[in-house]
């Protein structure tokens, strides 16, 4: 064998076996940890995202020692990124994130729809907890066309929203979002007999979800609601205005008045119980599940007012004649006074 057949032999030799050794060392670095994390960690793909982005994440947010590993699987395969979020565990291997980040295998968002008093609210929440922009959002749900879309008038849209916990993916759309909404709906009128009290009543869930949310402005008080209820249904039965004090604060967009004075009272809109009888239009806040079952599961009483006590506990001072609502009102506005809350 002559000299240069001997040197390309070695020359051969020696790339193999650097290639090998790569290869080797590129494999051992795919199936460790290289994550310096003690807890979950998650990679965010939005759909501008490259490669060379998810990688800035893994480095910058998962500690990751060296993406050697990533480099040989990109050599053996195809990468098309999929937005999503997707968790990385301590201990984790680099090719099991691979993985979910090639196949799309999101880690699903816990997301809680909160009792707020208007829907730009929930648009902002959403904004923080999925792909989605807050002002979209919002001008969404202000759209009567995309309201009717879900069998809703925009006032009666916040009726849709149950405020439990749901798992959802990251990058769902608002279209999907609502979808999930509406499924997690039906369940919820469907159990513990919700949808039959709501008929016996000869209430829509609209409606019911309407007066729960004047019932959550009045009391935070779980154990009350159900008096604060059974008041209102009385009023309703009779055809007494409701003269809800929330509804006027709603009207007025101005959540921290403390204190309704007759000015107030005044204010012209749907949504004045003082001026206007019935329910108004929609729900002034997407109420709790507490709110709504206090309603379905309302006191029978006689009660025809209310007044907050005087001791400023959250409760209230109920109360059959006006004669003796006057009496209670008295004595709050009193309290009101003495503390010199105007």
């Amino acid at each position: 064998m002559n000299k240069t057949k001997k040197y390309l032999l070695s020359f051969v030799s020696v790339v193999i076996i650097a290639l090998g050794a790569a290869i080797f060392w590129g494999w051992k670095n795919l199936v460790s940890s290289p994550f310096e994390i003690t807890e979950t960690v998650y990679i965010y793909v939005r759909p501008m995202d490259t490669e060379d982005s998810i990688r800035r994440q893994l480095t910058d947010v998962a500690k990751a020692r060296s993406l050697y590993g990533w480099t040989i699987a990109r050599w053996l395969t195809d990468f098309q990124p999929h937005t999503g979020r997707y968790a990385v565990e301590p201990g984790e291997s680099l090719l099991n994130v691979y993985r979910h980040l090639k196949h799309g295998h999101q880690a699903p968002v816990r997301f809680t729809v909160p009792s707020v008093r208007r829907l730009e609210k929930l648009a902002g929440v959403m904004a923080q907890k999925l792909m989605l922009d807050s002002a979209d959002v919002a001008f969404a749900f202000s759209d009567s066309i995309f309201a009717s879309n879900y069998g809703y008038k925009v006032a009666t849209l916040p009726a849709l929203f149950i405020p439990n916990t749901y798992e959802l993916y990251w990058n769902t759309s608002l279209e999907g979002f609502m979808e999930r909404m509406q499924r997690e709906n039906a369940t919820f009128w469907d159990a513990e007999g919700r949808n039959e009290a709501a008929q016996q009543m000869g209430m829509s869930h609209e409606e019911v979800i309407t007066l729960a949310s004047i019932i959550d402005e009045e009391t935070a008080n779980n154990s009350e609601k159900p008096r604060v209820a059974g008041m209102y249904l009385n009023r309703l039965r009779t055809g007494m205005p409701l003269q809800a004090d929330p509804t006027v604060k709603f009207a007025l967009h101005n959540d921290t008045l403390r204190r309704i004075r007759m000015e107030h009272l005044r204010a012209e809109s749907p949504y004045n119980t003082y001026l206007h009888p019935g329910l108004p239009p929609g729900p002034i806040r997407i109420p709790s599940v507490a709110g709504i079952d206090a309603v379905l599961r309302h006191e029978t009483h006689d009660y025809l007012y209310m007044c907050a006590k005087e001791d400023f506990s959250g409760t209230h001072n109920f109360a059959s004649s006006y004669s003796d609502h006057l009496k209670n009102a008295r004595r709050y506005q009193q309290a009101l006074n003495q503390r010199g809350i105007r």
